[in-house]
């Protein structure tokens, strides 16, 4: 099964690491570590950065924000630090941290360090080799959901999260902000993604509880057991995790989980094998989990649309970073596409009223 686990490529060309500089950091703050340092990538992931450390025979993690970063707050490695040392105490999935780097004259920007754990990843392409019947992908989408449920009912203020974000207001403030972040990043006018920043002002449903929010689960993001792909060994990518609305996750689910009838331009967006026979639809995907979570989704579509609009922007600000030249990766030279092709979905969603 080893040709299905996820695996590093060589580190793409702008995206290197200071080899030196950080075998001296970590050779002085992990206590028994030994040389040599030897670097590679986890080519996926769009946003922060990973890379596979082996330090001597041990393994480590490291992430760090993308070079020509210009958000701070959209990639705070320290946050990410505080909230897995104490989420990994009470949640499985969460990788242990091990060392967090404040100190920019190591690799020009904070990063930190933690545990690598070993699992199949399940992306756009499904691994080579790997084959999903419709009964264990049906599977599956049940303990993605269950995974997601379980994950909402913790109780952060007993984990030390409680000042982690402020739950009230969290749909407004979300709102705004990311309608802040598209007008800071446009590169052109883009009809559909100005009709939503309209209409998601003026639709916004009330909260229905407070919890802990991953805010960019998907299928990407999860490690699965490469002996049983029904259990989730690890979930990755906790940049964003904060306490708010947790329908603003399943509505993060929603925007990556494209079905047979979209569209060319949405299936090419998809994060998993969500369009496979066996796996569910974005409705049969709304109503379990609300079903498992208790939590009344009668007001999904908003989520939905708010996910694509969202996530729009996200790949808007990468595109940016590309176009101004801080990143030569190819991977984002399209990404203008995805961003038309996201907001229309979503405006399609709201003006059909359904998902």
């Amino acid at each position: 099964m080893t040709s299905i686990l996820d695996t590093t490529k060589p580190v793409r060309a702008g995206e290197e690491l200071d080899i030196p500089k950080l075998e001296a950091y970590l050779l002085e703050h992990l206590p028994g570590s030994k040389g040599p340092l030897v670097v590679e990538q986890f080519p996926g992931g769009a946003s922060n950065l990973t890379y596979l450390l082996k330090l001597g025979d041990q393994e480590l993690v490291l992430r760090r924000p993308p070079f020509g970063n210009r958000v701070k707050s959209a990639h705070d490695m320290g946050r990410e630090y505080k909230v897995l040392s104490k989420l990994c105490k009470v949640y499985a999935p969460a990788p242990q941290p091990l060392v967090y780097c404040e100190d920019e004259s190591v690799l020009g920007a904070p990063f930190y360090c933690m545990e690598r754990r070993h699992g199949v990843v399940l992306r756009r392409k499904l691994p080579e080799g790997l084959k999903l019947d419709p009964e264990t992908l049906a599977r599956l989408n049940r303990a993605f959901i269950d995974n997601l449920v379980a994950f909402h009912h913790i109780d952060y203020a007993a984990a030390g999260l409680a000042d982690l974000g402020k739950p009230e207001g969290y749909v407004a403030r979300q709102v705004g902000g990311w309608i802040k972040r598209y007008e800071a990043c446009k590169t052109s006018e883009v009809a559909d993604m100005e009709f939503l920043k309209d209409w998601l002002p003026a639709n916004m449903p009330p909260e229905v509880a407070g919890t802990l929010v991953h805010n960019d689960y998907k299928f990407d993001n999860i490690m699965l057991d490469p002996s049983d792909l029904t259990k989730i060994v690890a979930v990755l990518d906790w940049e964003m995790c904060t306490l708010g609305d947790p329908l603003m996750d399943l509505g993060t689910v929603l925007a990556y989980w494209v079905e047979p009838k979209d569209g060319p331009a949405l299936l090419m967006h998809a994060f998993g094998p969500t369009a496979m026979p066996g796996s569910m639809t974005r409705r049969e995907l709304a109503d379990y989990y609300g079903q498992k979570s208790g939590y009344d989704t009668s007001n999904v579509l908003f989520y939905y649309a708010f996910g694509l609009y969202k996530t729009a922007v996200i790949v808007q600000q990468i595109y940016a970073r590309y176009v101004q030249g801080f990143t030569k990766d190819e991977r984002f030279a399209q990404f203008d596409k995805t961003v038309a092709a996201l907001s229309q979905e979503a405006a399609r969603a709201v003006n059909e009223g359904t998902l």
